[in-house]
C-alpha cells in the first residue's frame, strides 16, 4: 500500500480514439501500469474542454465527443513511476506525459480487523460554533462551495458540520427568493453549522477568509450540555 509521504504523479493526456497496435492507448497504459505495480491509476473522460486549434468540444456534440481527452493518472514512489516511464514513452506517440512532486495525506483504508481502537471524542462544556451562510450557487473551482468546505472541515479534523439548505429569504440585495417546486439551483442561502473547541474552529478561519468571497461567517461562544455519536455501521449521518 501506498504510504504517506513524498510521492510523484504521473499524468498522460490522449484521446479516447487513439491506439497501440490494435487497443486503444488508455488500456494498454492501465495494464502496464498493473503489470508493474503501481499502486492505482484512474482513467477520466474529458466532458468539455479545447485544444491548439481553439475549437470547442463537449460531450454532447455526439458527432465531435471522440475529440475530447482521457486523463490518465497514477500516484506512487517516484522510484516506481520512473521504472514506468520508458513504456509510457512508448505508447503514447502524441499527447501530453506530465510528472509532478505531490504528497500522499491519506491512502487505502484499514481491513475491519485492522482498524484500531479510537477513543471517541468528548465535546462537552465551553465551545465554539461557526455558522457560515453562503449562497447555494457559489461555487469554488467548480465545486459547490459548501460541499469544498465540508470536506476541508473533515480533513481539519473538526468534530462534525451540518449543511442546511434554505426553502426562502434574502440577502444584502433585499430580493425576496423562493424555492419553487422544480428548481434545482438559485440564490437562496446556505447554512453549514461546525461546533468544535475553541483551537479546533480557529484553525479553519484562514481557510474561510480565502474561500468565502461573499456571505456572512458568524463565531459564537456555547455550551454542549450533550454531544453523542451514531453507533459504526448505523443507518442515518452521523453529526452533531
Amino acid at each position: 500500500m501506498l504510504q504517506k509521504g513524498p510521492a510523484k504523479k504521473l499524468t498522460v493526456y490522449v484521446d479516447e480514439t487513439d491506439k497501440f497496435g490494435d487497443k486503444p492507448v488508455y488500456e494498454v497504459l492501465v495494464d502496464i501500469f498493473h503489470k508493474k505495480k503501481i499502486a492505482g491509476v484512474s482513467v477520466f473522460r474529458g466532458i468539455a474542454g479545447y485544444g491548439a486549434k481553439g475549437k470547442v468540444h463537449t460531450s454532447k456534440m455526439v458527432l465531435l465527443s471522440s475529440d475530447l481527452p482521457l486523463k490518465i493518472e497514477a500516484v506512487d514512489t517516484e522510484e516506481n513511476i520512473n521504472r514506468v516511464l520508458p513504456d509510457v514513452y512508448q505508447v503514447v506517440e502524441k499527447g501530453l506525459v506530465e510528472v509532478a512532486d505531490t504528497s500522499v495525506l491519506k491512502s487505502g483504508r484499514a481491513r475491519e480487523e485492522e482498524k484500531p481502537e479510537v477513543e471517541r471524542m468528548k465535546l462537552e462544556g465551553k465551545a465554539k460554533m461557526l455558522r457560515i451562510i453562503i449562497s447555494e450557487d457559489d461555487q469554488w473551482e467548480g465545486e459547490p462551495l459548501y460541499e469544498v468546505l465540508v470536506k476541508r472541515f473533515i480533513m481539519a479534523d473538526v468534530a462534525g458540520a451540518t449543511v442546511y439548505k434554505a426553502i426562502a429569504g434574502y440577502g444584502p440585495h433585499k430580493r425576496y427568493h423562493k424555492k419553487k417546486t422544480l428548481a434545482t439551483h438559485g440564490e437562496l442561502p446556505i447554512l453549514i453549522t461546525v461546533m468544535d473547541r475553541e483551537e479546533n474552529i480557529n484553525k479553519v478561519l484562514p481557510i474561510l477568509d480565502d474561500m468565502v468571497q461573499e456571505g456572512i461567517v458568524v463565531l459564537s461562544d456555547v455550551n454542549v450540555i450533550k454531544y453523542t455519536h451514531r453507533d459504526a455501521g448505523a443507518a442515518g449521518v452521523e453529526g452533531l
